[in-house]
């Protein structure tokens, strides 16, 4: 059986948070803390069994009692993996150091962290407010989702998505966002993939909390992305042209 948290433990599970969250922020800048191999591993296996990952994750609950990880790494080599990748891009289309600069960081901090930050708290709060199961009376044991737990799940769905859209897409921007049907077809279908398995993995994330319901309403996404896919393939729509026009728009695409 999985530890749990009682109903009269709940304030002190509360009050373990704000330590927990900062010997977190501690051990980001203590590599020899760090789990490196593990964190690769977890990244092998998002992109291709992400359901072993998530079987981690209930072992995880079993020793340490959190969902959370209280490890890092996965965020700091995911920056550190995004950092590289948007300099390549910069240094392939970009012909200002400092607007790469700008690009480098608002990328890594809105791109990944901020929006990272608002989803977490957004699945955080729809978790906990409609989706755990109702306790039949009282003396039952009360489970809620960790915000860390949250952001944890945004990272893990943000892994591949960035595989796709940042370094495979890197190597086919070329081909991407000339002009013409084939170009059109392709981003569209990438982006398309990118973001149903984004929304999958979120799926998965908490799917595997005993105590949450009507899980598969984060699947609900992906038939949007399904539908408007085709409408913007029709329309002529590039998403690679648009991104790419966003962040350098004086760069001439021929």
């Amino acid at each position: 059986m999985l530890p749990t948290t009682s109903r009269g433990r709940s304030s002190s599970s509360t009050s373990r948070t704000n330590p927990m969250f900062i010997q977190y922020l501690r051990r980001i800048i203590k590599w020899q803390q760090m789990d490196i191999e593990y964190t690769f591993w977890q990244m092998l296996h998002l992109c291709t069994s992400p359901k072993v990952v998530y079987q981690h994750t209930k072992y995880h609950k079993q020793t340490k009692n959190q969902w959370a990880r209280d490890d890092p790494a996965f965020v700091v080599i995911c920056s550190l993996l995004l950092t590289v990748a948007t300099m390549a891009y910069c240094a392939a289309y970009d012909h200002s150091a400092a607007h790469a600069v700008f690009v480098v960081i608002s990328v890594l901090l809105f791109h990944f962290l901020f929006i990272g930050m608002l989803l977490a708290t957004f699945c955080w709060f729809l978790t906990n407010s409609y989706l755990r199961e109702e306790a039949p009376n009282s003396h039952v044991v009360e489970q809620r989702v960790e915000w860390m737990y949250a952001f944890d799940v945004h990272c893990n769905s943000f892994f591949p998505m960035f595989v796709m859209l940042y370094v495979i897409h890197y190597f086919l921007s070329p081909i991407l966002v000339a002009h013409g049907f084939i170009p059109v077809l392709l981003s569209n279908l990438l982006f398309m993939v990118a973001t149903s398995y984004y929304h999958y993995l979120n799926f998965l994330g908490y799917d595997v909390l005993p105590f949450l319901e009507r899980t598969t309403f984060f699947l609900y996404p992906i038939s949007v992305v399904i539908v408007l896919s085709p409408i913007l393939i029709l329309s002529g729509f590039n998403p690679s042209r648009y991104f790419m026009n966003m962040y350098f728009s004086q760069r001439v695409w021929i």
